[in-house]
């Protein structure tokens, strides 16, 4: 696609180009954000986000051998994790997935682990909240016949 200027010459814009500066325009506080990867981590698997009530949270922390990036606002709680990692995972009801780690507050970086990843492993995250919400998780579950 090309884009021509008053001038008449003309400059070519890839489509991932429009799409970027689209996004760039966003400047809404209400609107829809990626949760930020602190400066000096990478996420190399993607990004998603585990929202959990912020009741919850101080509950879960203790729970887990190894907690990534976690932000933090009044209501929720949101731990960073591989992309996909709902994949043959029923979270509990209380917690809501985020893909692509998109939230729409604005919530504060409330821990940061040491290391460059991001991530908390998503199933202890998940054994954790299943313990706190009272959830069975679904390969323990009865099939019923």
């Amino acid at each position: 696609m090309a884009v021509s200027g008053a001038s008449g010459g003309g400059q070519v814009l890839s489509l991932d180009s429009l799409v970027r500066l689209r996004r760039g325009l966003r400047t809404d506080a209400g609107g829809p954000r990626r949760l930020p990867v602190p400066d000096g981590m990478t996420a190399p698997l993607g990004c998603d986000a585990v929202a959990v009530p912020a009741r919850f949270g101080p509950l879960v922390l203790p729970r887990l051998p190894r907690v990534g990036c976690v932000y933090a606002d009044e209501t929720h709680w949101w731990w960073i994790v591989p992309a996909d990692s709902d994949y043959a995972l029923e979270w509990p009801a209380a917690v809501r997935y985020m893909t692509g780690a998109v939230v729409l507050d604005t919530p504060r970086l409330i821990h940061r682990p040491a290391g460059s990843v991001p991530y908390t492993p998503p199933i202890p995250l998940y054994l954790a909240l299943c313990r706190v919400t009272g959830t069975t998780p679904t390969w323990s579950r009865q099939l019923s016949a």
